[in-house]
This record gives C-alpha cells, structure tokens and sequence, in this order.
C-alpha cells in the first residue's frame, strides 16, 4: 500500500499561492476537516497559537481525491536558491502528438497561468522535446510540458 503524503511549500503568502496552484492544477481550495468551519477553527484545536493562523487559504487538494493535498505553509524567509523539488505540468497533449500541436498547447498553458501570476521563463531546451520554464507568483521553478 502506497504510503500518504501531503506536499509542503514554504511561501510568503499562502493563500495566493493556494489559489494561484489550485487554479494551475485544476485542484480546489482544501475544505476544513468535518466538524470545523474553518481550517484556523481546526488549527486553533491543535494548539496552533493565534500569531501563527493566517487569513485565507492554506491548503488546496485534487477533487477526485487521486493527487496528494498541498499545504502553503507560511515562512518569513524568501526562496533564495533553485528548487529542488519542482512541479512538471503536462499540457502538451500526448507525447506521440505533433510537435507543432504539443508547441500550442504548452504555449497556451504557460499563457493562461502567466495571467494568473506566473512568469515565463522561456524555452527550456533547443533540442529534445518542447517544454517551457516558468516562475510561480513567488518564484518558484516549474515546467511545462
């Protein structure tokens, strides 16, 4: 049995980047556990102190219940190296697809998520298969491909 996990990213401002993710991976604004109205409802429950509870969203998972839950979690220090750990957006339709219609596809994804608040970093490589480096609203790397 695979083992559960939840992905954590450090950032600034949680509930902009919980929206600008859920909108980039088609996921949902994580509802709060039963039994609470909110997730800070929840948090305070576990003794989270007051200081440390931010407004807005916090956490954001796949509505089908397949992808793991991401959690924002708020740090007071700016990314100040290249990511590790990066997410890979599959846009470009299936690899056997024209490289022409994979080139449109990727490019219309790296447009719409630049409207929301990503910055293109351009093409990743002249040889091999298409793709497109990016920026999140925080600076974070990610691909498109």
């Amino acid at each position: 049995m695979p083992v559960r996990f939840q992905l954590v990213i450090d950032c600034a401002d949680p509930d902009r980047m919980a929206r600008f993710w859920s909108a980039a991976l088609g996921y949902e604004l994580a509802p709060a556990p039963a039994g609470f109205a909110t997730w800070n409802d929840f948090y305070r429950e576990l003794g989270v102190a007051e200081e440390d509870l931010i407004d807005g969203a916090d956490r954001i998972s796949d509505p089908d219940g397949r992808g793991p839950v991401i959690w924002f979690h708020a740090v007071p220090d700016a990314k100040a190296v290249k990511n590790r750990l990066h997410f890979d957006i599959r846009a470009g339709g299936e690899w056997t697809d024209p490289s022409e219609t994979r080139k449109k596809l990727i490019d219309a994804e790296a447009s719409r998520l630049a409207a929301l608040g990503a910055t293109i970093t351009g093409p990743l490589s002249e040889e091999g298969p298409y793709a497109v480096g990016m920026r999140d609203p925080e600076g974070n790397e990610f691909d498109i491909n």
